[in-house]
């Protein structure tokens, strides 16, 4: 697996260089965002780690931008940054990062991390029958999704929170259940986290998205409309 790791401390990337190929995963690093950018769109890796805060393009830009791309939109990112208020996990999150981790964090916490975004992007597939609600279908042998006909691209956590919605149809599911049904969090992690996702993925589905329900106080549940 191949990672790129944007971040402007030197010292910093070359640690979690060494950490991860310790893992056996092949590293590209880039201290600047624009440089970075430009790594991701040719090296097209499996996964990128991404500071918030860096010289040439600010990590919310250089996000955007990948996922406004086709060939760059789904691949997983990991924002990491020395900012630890709320808005700027939202911010993050709205831009389309898959995960959020602040400064100072253990390598073995960004490993766990990691793992868990390459089980959402690799998943098990239960059934090779495509699950077709209303104007969606979710084929799981593909991992591919559309609505009418027309593919949508998702990030592999959108992926996965709009599966495990849609195989539970009509029940409602708490977001501390989707936090540890997706992410794997723990209940005591933020839900603003799920909120967001949500919100994503309910503009990329389109008209679509209103069949995800949102269930006031509680969570949201998936309905046929």
């Amino acid at each position: 697996m191949k990672i790129v790791i944007i971040e402007d401390e030197r010292d910093l990337a070359e640690l979690l260089a060494f950490n991860l190929e310790k893992e056996g995963w092949q590293t590209i690093i880039a201290l600047d965002g624009r440089t970075g950018f430009e790594r991701v769109t040719t090296e097209l890796p499996d996964m990128v780690i991404l500071d918030l805060m860096l010289p040439e393009m600010s990590g919310i830009e250089v996000c955007k931008l990948l996922r406004k791309q086709e060939r760059t939109a789904a691949i997983p990112i990991i924002m990491v940054t020395a900012k630890g208020e709320e808005i700027d996990r939202v911010v993050g999150f709205e831009v389309g990062a898959d995960d959020y981790l602040v400064k100072p964090f253990s390598s073995r916490e960004l490993l766990l991390r990691i793992k868990a975004i390459l089980r959402r992007s690799n998943p098990e597939v239960k059934s090779d029958k495509c699950l077709v609600i209303g104007s969606l279908t979710i084929d799981p042998s593909r991992h591919r999704v559309s609505v009418d006909d027309e593919e949508i691209i998702l990030t592999s956590t959108e992926y996965k929170l709009l599966s495990t919605l849609a195989e539970r149809p009509g029940r409602v599911q708490s977001r501390e259940r989707l936090l540890q049904d997706v992410w794997g969090y723990s209940s005591d992690a933020d839900t603003r986290t799920v909120d967001t996702h949500i919100t994503r993925l309910r503009g990329k589905l389109g008209a679509a998205g209103d069949m995800i329900v949102t269930v006031r106080g509680f969570g949201y549940k998936m309905e046929c409309r």
